[in-house]
């Protein structure tokens, strides 16, 4: 059997065997995501009805992928929510929980973990129990044996475990991490979960669709000797432009030193990074106000230090600007919110650090040669507040 095109035997012996089947599983596993979530729908929303008709602020948190989720999400709890929602990681919250939380401000604290072991995680959760009168918990895990899926809070709490498969054993963070936004996004809106059907459907049919017919692109670029790279993303599509610098960093061990930004925030200062070494990816909104910012962005790349390559990543066609390779995921107009199509959007991202890993003759399974990244965070103290 193969996955993104490599035999089963060869990724195993490449150390690539967990890591490739994850990438390759995502969009089955969307579909369970979506399963589950209608599933728990009605219990979920006794959760929301009993406990947050007071909460007025709502806070997104993990620590490094798990936080990323909140950046592709904080606008979208504000707008659906009505509450002030704030996206911040638990390395934040723990050494610094006074500029954070407020006593007197009902708050839910929504969690995002894979194995839910990580100690910022529990530390976070016990200093918003500590420091906030009304504090509710929704976790969002892959790990139900996980220290975050069992703890017990002083306010009520909400576990939604992620399906079992979700839980990715390679390094680096992916089936987990895509499943894990389309769930916070289902959950979001549960009143309309069998209306937002239509989301997932189209997800998992641009999943599918990118997977056979673009991985090998993805990989021919890969195979270029570009030593740095930069992402870029507004709105939803930042978080997508964070993780996607982290993935593709994490997976190369270093190898390629990566940016990520906004598009209009690149032009003060970080657009200095530039030169003829890098690889530069647009995360293209499909909001036509937004890309009117994104495309005056890309215009201006042709000034000053030219980058090696320049690729472009949107929902529907885009051409133009000097771009040397466009991926869409159809050739049609837009049919998905910004941040439902955050959930597609890091595909090309996963398998570029996938690929490039391969290249530089590393394990993508476990590519820290130095041991300096691990699975789980090691080596964290936390002391009592």
């Amino acid at each position: 059997m193969k996955f993104l095109g490599i035999e089963e035997d060869e990724l195993r012996q490449k150390g690539a065997l967990n890591t490739a089947k994850e990438i390759a599983s995502q969009p089955d596993l969307w579909h369970k995501t979506w399963l589950k979530a209608e599933k728990e729908s009605v219990r979920f929303n006794e959760f929301l009805t009993s406990n947050m008709s007071g909460v007025q602020r709502i806070i997104l948190t993990g620590a490094g992928t798990s936080a990323f989720i909140g950046l592709s999400l904080r606008g979208y709890y504000q707008k659906v929510s009505g509450r002030l929602t704030d996206m911040i990681p638990t390395t934040s919250l723990v050494s610094h929980p006074k500029d954070y939380f407020l006593r007197d401000i009902p708050t839910c604290m929504i969690s995002f973990a894979r194995s839910g072991n990580s100690p910022e995680s529990i530390a976070a959760v016990k200093l918003a129990d500590q420091m906030i009168d009304k504090c509710y918990h929704i976790f969002i895990t892959c790990n139900a044996s996980g220290q975050l899926a069992n703890f017990k809070t002083k306010l009520p709490n909400y576990v939604f475990l992620m399906p079992e498969e979700t839980n990715d054993q390679g390094l680096a963070m992916t089936v987990s991490y895509s499943s894990m936004l389309l769930a916070a996004l289902l959950l979001g809106e549960i009143n309309l979960i069998h209306k937002n059907r239509k989301y997932v459907d189209t997800l998992i049919s641009y999943g599918k669709q990118f997977l056979v017919h673009q991985s090998e692109a993805i990989k021919s670029i890969a195979n270029t000797d570009f030593k740095r790279a930069i992402f870029l993303g507004s709105g939803p599509l930042y978080g997508v432009a964070t993780e996607s610098h982290l993935k593709l960093q994490e997976l190369t061990d270093g190898h390629i030193i990566c940016k990520n930004d906004s598009f209009l925030g690149f032009r003060h200062g970080p657009k200095a990074v530039t030169n003829d070494t890098a690889l530069v990816v647009y995360f293209l909104s499909n909001d036509n106000y937004v890309r009117r910012y994104e495309t005056d962005l890309i215009a201006s790349m042709a000034k000053g230090q030219r980058a090696m390559l320049q690729i472009s990543v949107s929902e529907s066609s885009f051409t133009g600007y000097g771009i040397d390779r466009y991926f869409c995921f159809n050739d049609e107009e837009a049919v998905l919110t910004e941040e439902y199509l955050s959930v597609a959007a890091i595909l090309p991202s996963q398998l570029l650090g996938f690929y490039k890993s391969l290249a530089l003759g590393l394990s993508p399974d476990y590519p820290s040669k130095s041991g300096a990244i691990s699975r789980v965070v090691e080596g964290v103290n936390i002391y009592e507040f």
